[in-house]
């Protein structure tokens, strides 16, 4: 059996290179994409992890942010309703509407920082394609959990 582990790791390991030496993988995934940090199932699995517990984290402060936000949103309607509170909606209205407005002259052109973040993100998914997967899948896992 150690024999035909050896086999099939030679084999991956030629599959790869041949892999990267194709036009496509250079378009696909960048230059400096080819950089093996550790075996794929390795990579799965961190990121796998990695990205379920970031997925149910995220779903726990998604309903505790929710929660929060419609609790007070009632809490507001529920004074305003009795006479504790008196909201001016319609300075409620015209300060969403400049908020629109200035995000909407923000987006045209993001600014060099957002940019030069954007990029470097780019670049590690392409470097770490396999570790990024893992992570999609195990968020989605996590979200679902």
């Amino acid at each position: 059996m150690p024999e035909l582990r050896e086999t099939s790791e030679e084999a991956l390991s030629e599959l790869t290179e041949y892999a990267k030496k194709q036009k496509w993988w250079k378009k696909v995934f960048g230059k400096d994409s080819g950089q093996d940090k550790s075996s794929v199932a390795t990579q799965l699995v961190v990121g796998g992890i990695t990205g379920w517990c970031a997925g149910y984290l995220f779903q726990k402060v998604g309903k505790l942010a929710a929660a929060a936000v419609g609790g007070g949103f009632i809490l507001l309607q529920v004074a305003n309703h009795t006479g504790y509170v008196t909201v001016d909606w319609k300075r409620v209205e015209r300060d969403v509407n400049k908020a629109k407005r200035q995000l909407h002259l923000n987006t045209q052109r993001p600014p060099k920082e957002v940019r030069t973040k954007v990029e470097q993100a780019q670049m590690f998914v392409k470097k770490n394609m396999v570790l990024t997967g893992g992570f999609a899948g195990g968020f989605l896992l996590g979200l679902a959990s």
